[in-house]
């Protein structure tokens, strides 16, 4: 099985993103989040691992690329815990810029400022998400991921390395934290450009660990999902008219604040003021 595939495998109609492939260079994530959608379809997902064979394997499939643009990670976050000191990541980052590849990192793990000096001599971009701004939340919500504020740093870090950072509020749960004026006031205050956002998408087994951590919540939006919502593909989401409603708002903050927004898989295009996944601030190769 290759390492490096295309990037939206589902060929989701919601997905609006530019074309791209994509890599996960372990299989699993030690976050825990309440909300992630990616431990419905892989199995044992909390024991995180690297791929098998994978820098042997990473270098044969690299040295077929030509400039590609390469997104990691769209399924399991690149920085777990281990990365700080297994540091396999940063060896895929080696790899990719040393085959003339451009480099999109989605995570929500301070360790990404570690690769400041690699990131910063290519054409990169890193999409830090951050739920919220407030830590004793985002304790509950993504127990084992490093806290907003630790993500807050990491974001000045690479900014001032010259690596551009786009922000992921995501997902945005009803009446928890879907009114972000202050995080979108702090982005905006360190250099972020960009914000993408988007709703909780309720599965099975996501659904059963925020209603057991979050029991009162929980019974709130339950009609929201399971009376008003979507069925689409294997998740249930807001009815659209509450989706566009909480996503415009955040919108409307972000061009309050001089920053550019998009939407993740939410079908609504008309909200995106650029490119959704943030890949417009992306620097362009110098010409050799």
């Amino acid at each position: 099985m290759p390492l490096i595939t295309s990037f939206d495998p589902w060929r989701s109609g919601l997905c609006t993103c530019p074309p791209k492939l994509t890599f996960n260079p372990y299989t699993g994530c030690d976050h825990k989040c309440l909300y992630c959608y990616a431990s419905s379809y892989i199995p044992n997902f909390a024991d995180c691992r690297p791929k098998k064979d994978l820098l042997a394997q990473l270098r044969r499939e690299a040295a077929k690329l030509n400039g590609e643009t390469i997104s990691i990670a769209n399924s399991s976050d690149p920085y777990p815990r281990a990365e700080a000191s297994e540091g396999l990541t940063r060896r895929c980052l080696e790899i990719f810029a040393g085959n003339n590849c451009k480099i999109q990192i989605i995570t929500k793990s301070n360790i990404v400022a570690r690769d400041d000096d690699l990131l910063s001599k290519v054409p990169a971009i890193v999409a830090l998400t951050i739920t919220t701004d407030d830590d004793n939340l985002a304790k509950q919500l993504e127990p084992n991921a490093p806290s907003p504020s630790q993500r807050f740093r990491a974001a000045q870090d690479l900014i001032k390395a010259g690596v551009p950072v786009s922000v992921r509020i995501d997902p945005i749960i009803p009446l928890v934290n879907d009114l972000p004026e202050n995080l979108i006031a702090t982005l905006a205050s360190i250099g972020v450009k960009h914000i993408t956002c988007s709703t909780y998408k309720a599965k099975a087994d996501n659904w059963k660990r925020l209603s057991e951590a979050m029991p009162k919540l929980a019974e709130k939006i339950k009609p929201f999902y399971f009376e008003q919502g979507e069925k689409v593909g294997g998740s249930v989401i807001l009815p659209k008219e509450l989706r566009f409603k909480i996503l415009k708002n955040v919108r409307d903050l972000a061009d309050s604040y001089g920053l550019k927004f998009g939407v993740c898989r939410e079908g609504l295009p008309q909200l995106n003021t650029a490119a959704c996944d943030g890949s417009w601030i992306m620097p362009k190769r110098e010409a050799q």
